[in-house]
């Protein structure tokens, strides 16, 4: 099978199949097994990733029942030992014992809570690869995880071309900005040179490629619960400690921080839950709450700024609060030589290209990856592929052109080949 239908397969597989993030069993065991059958020696599991970094991870719950699921539909049941608690990075490790430099490529697996759309004319649909389940990989990692196994295929195939070690990071949970830095601080890339993370679409036209994107601001995700005591609305309601009002209080006063003159800032609480009767005084309240800033310094103000929202709302109604930080990006500023090369590369596979975009806009955990290689010295840049996208990214109606794959193979691969000479 050559290998544009590969890639295909594999997507059309891990879109059927999509999987949230720290539960891409399934997926993990598919990319393993793929890359013991190419021959490529990887590490797993706890090997690649550091449990006391690890954020928003799902309950010991969810996790036992969707490893039955994953078990159920065709995991690679060899490797779900690894994979069973829910630390389900990858990293692959191709030496081709010739002297040069250490190459990473990150790639991530893991898919939304959205249920994808149903009408005939999604092409998922038609072409009988919908998921079969309440996900949906609605933002391309589907996409970016087969990009993965093509690399490691070329890379295998063709290492006599190559010098030095490639490295291909497979991450799980960036929805949510939870899964890189567990990556980041188990010393995954302590040894890399240069790294290139890389994302499909993000409104990038098709046939196009953008060599940095350096528009990510940081951000926080951070669940909170207020704690109160109950008591009878009528009878006896001076008894009562009133959860609610607090987290209302609180949900008001956050969107009244003042903003800050050194760059963009957001905050916005997504979820509030609250209460449980009409006539009694609400005892529980939990809200699910992000702030962003276009640099982690403006991002750390706006944490700061919440946290002493939070705390000043539950004095105010004497009711106790608990904040856990549940995700995390950090700002990153990509190198610009190293994004010089790798638009070199897509220029060579017939790309339009452009180098740098600062326009702010989400947030990337690839950033831990890619301040923790600068730090030691190396080089990072973060790419995007362009592709035609029939609706916007976390959209029930996502979905990419195909055609947009071989093309990010062969680009990554011309990457190394360049690199190899650095």
């Amino acid at each position: 099978m050559v290998l544009k239908d590969k890639l295909i397969q594999w997507r059309r597989d891990f879109h059927q199949h999509p999987e949230l993030g720290f539960l891409e069993m399934r997926t993990a065991s598919i990319v393993a097994q793929t890359l013991n059958e190419l021959g490529i020696d990887f590490e797993i599991g706890t090997s690649v990733m550091d449990p006391n970094y690890v954020m928003g991870k799902p309950s010991d719950e969810e996790t036992k029942a969707h490893y039955l699921w994953a078990k159920a539909h065709g995991a690679v049941e060899v490797y779900l030992d690894d994979l069973k608690d829910g630390y389900t990075g990858i990293v692959a490790t191709i030496d081709t014992n010739k002297a040069g430099p250490t190459t990473a490529f990150r790639v991530d697996m893991d898919a939304l809570p959205i249920y994808e759309a149903e009408h005939d004319s999604h092409v998922p649909v038609k072409e009988g690869f919908r998921s079969i389940n309440n996900d949906m990989h609605a933002c391309g990692h589907d996409v970016h995880t087969s990009i993965g196994l093509g690399l490691a295929t070329l890379v295998q195939e063709r290492k006599d071309e190559l010098s030095g070690i490639i490295k291909i990071i497979f991450q799980p949970a960036e929805e949510g900005t939870r899964g890189a830095r567990s990556m980041a601080e188990k010393g995954i890339v302590d040894d890399v040179d240069y790294l290139i993370a890389s994302h499909i679409g993000t409104g990038v036209p098709m046939n196009h490629f953008l060599g940095s994107n350096n528009g990510f601001l940081a951000t926080t995700k951070i669940n909170v619960t207020f704690k109160g005591v109950s008591a009878h609305a009528g009878g006896n309601p001076e008894q009562g400690k009133n959860a609610m009002l607090a987290a209302a209080n609180a949900v008001i006063n956050l969107n009244a921080i003042p903003r800050h003159s050194e760059g963009a800032t957001r905050v916005n609480v997504g979820e509030l839950h609250a209460g449980s009767s009409r006539n009694a005084i609400a005892d529980f309240a939990s809200l699910k709450m992000e702030i962003r800033g276009t640099t982690s310094e403006i991002n750390d103000y706006m944490r700061s700024y919440a946290e002493s929202i939070i705390k000043g709302a539950a004095e105010m109604f004497q009711v106790e609060y608990t904040l856990e930080t549940v995700g995390e990006g950090r700002s990153a500023k990509g190198d610009t030589t190293l994004a010089e090369i790798v638009t070199q590369a897509a220029q060579s596979n017939g790309l339009e290209t452009t180098i740098e975009e600062d326009k702010p806009s989400g947030s990337e955990d690839a950033t831990f990856l890619i301040n923790r290689v600068q730090e030691k010295g190396g080089q990072a840049t973060y790419s995007i592929f362009g592709t035609e996208l029939k609706a916007g990214h976390h959209n029930e109606n996502f979905d990419i052109d195909e055609d947009s794959m071989l093309p990010a193979v062969n680009t990554l691969f011309d990457t190394a080949k360049r690199l190899s000479t650095q």
